[in-house]
């Protein structure tokens, strides 16, 4: 455990053991053996200070949540966050948490394929310039390596307050011939969304009034007819 930039108490070592996983490649295709159980895993890339992983972890017992950043100081906030957010909840430690420092550039390293039920992609960097467009996160380069990891329930959960990174990013997707729901400009245009976990971001843009843009995205085939099935038992009511 090598965090550099910040003095580590004893009490935040042993927090950090708790949460964060060393040599993470050694369990690609075998996360179910470190969280002890074979729940659904739930991947954020790119989780910032940790606020959405932890509310998530909090509601959705039944998930194994991997959070995934590349830098130290935000791991360390992240593992802060979320013994705040358990201890408020229920007076524990984090019980469904994995953290993970990476590039997410080699994210294939450590998850095998159709190992990973849902990536949520909250508030990326958008490289706004052209010449960095492969840098986004919802490039079809990075899509393909999603589309590996993601078994047959798995989708991707995309919001961003950049209206060019949305643009682009459901013509990614439409590109690579993937089905999208709940598509919205203005998630919160009628006060806060309704079953939505705002990041740290999300809350900041919200009290100023900027549009959030979400959609999910249908990857898994199992997904995908559980969707249809729905629509369809909508379309029989009228």
């Amino acid at each position: 455990m090598r965090l550099r930039g910040k003095k580590m108490t004893e009490e935040m070592l042993q927090r950090l053991s708790g949460l964060m996983v060393d040599e993470a490649e050694s369990y690609k295709g075998r996360w179910a053996e470190w969280f002890g159980n074979n729940r659904p895993i739930h991947v954020e890339l790119g989780m910032g200070k940790g606020k959405f992983i932890s509310e998530m972890s909090v509601l959705h017992p039944d998930v194994n949540f991997i959070g995934v950043d590349m830098y130290d100081t935000l791991i360390h906030r992240a593992v802060e966050k979320a013994f705040v957010v358990w201890k408020e909840a229920h007076g524990t430690a984090p019980m469904n948490i994995a953290l993970v420092r990476m590039n997410i550039e080699h994210i294939e390293k450590v998850f095998a394929d159709s190992e990973v039920e849902r990536i949520y992609l909250n508030f990326s960097d958008p490289w706004p310039k052209k010449r960095h467009a492969k840098r986004r996160l919802t490039h079809p380069e990075f899509l393909k390596k999603y589309l590996q990891l993601l078994n047959e329930r798995g989708e991707i959960h995309f919001k961003t307050d950049s209206r060019q990174l949305f643009e682009f990013s459901l013509n990614a997707f439409s590109d690579m011939g993937l089905r999208m729901r709940n598509i919205s400009l203005d998630l919160h245009a009628e006060g806060p969304a309704a079953n939505n976990v705002m990041t740290e971001y999300e809350s900041k843009f919200f009290d100023q009034g900027v549009n959030i843009h979400r959609c999910e995205v249908i990857v898994g085939e199992r997904a995908l007819q559980e969707h249809v099935h729905k629509l369809r038992e909508i379309l029989r009511k009228y």
